[in-house]
């Protein structure tokens, strides 16, 4: 039984990643973080928010969605370009967070 917002979030993204072959799940970037073929494409963190891996090149595209920020890593340290976070709260449909799944599984593929 999910008792936060983080475990609820790693059960929906095992849910939509069942699907995909050579997924593995590692502790990475204080959260619990979704491999494949041996990339990392997400990880969920603790309160709930998603750090997604993007391409570079659409970093500012995606940036400008709803819920975007440019993912830190530590208060003020900025991941660079290809790094987003995603707030719990504009992850709160199936179809939101499928939409950034299906964007980081992309550029995994591009790879």
């Amino acid at each position: 039984m999910s008792d936060s917002p983080q475990s609820e979030l790693i059960d929906r993204l095992r849910d939509l990643l069942a699907g995909e072959p050579s997924t593995r799940e590692v502790a990475m970037f204080g959260g619990r973080s979704f491999m494949v073929n041996d990339a990392m494409v997400v990880s969920a963190l603790k309160p709930g928010d998603l750090l997604v891996r993007v391409p570079a090149e659409r970093h500012d595209e995606l940036l400008a969605r709803p819920g975007a920020e440019q993912a830190e890593m530590g208060a003020g340290r900025t991941m660079g370009p290809g790094w987003i976070s995603v707030s719990a709260s504009h992850l709160d449909t199936a179809a939101a967070l499928s939409e950034w799944l299906e964007v980081a599984l992309a550029h995994n593929r591009a790879r």
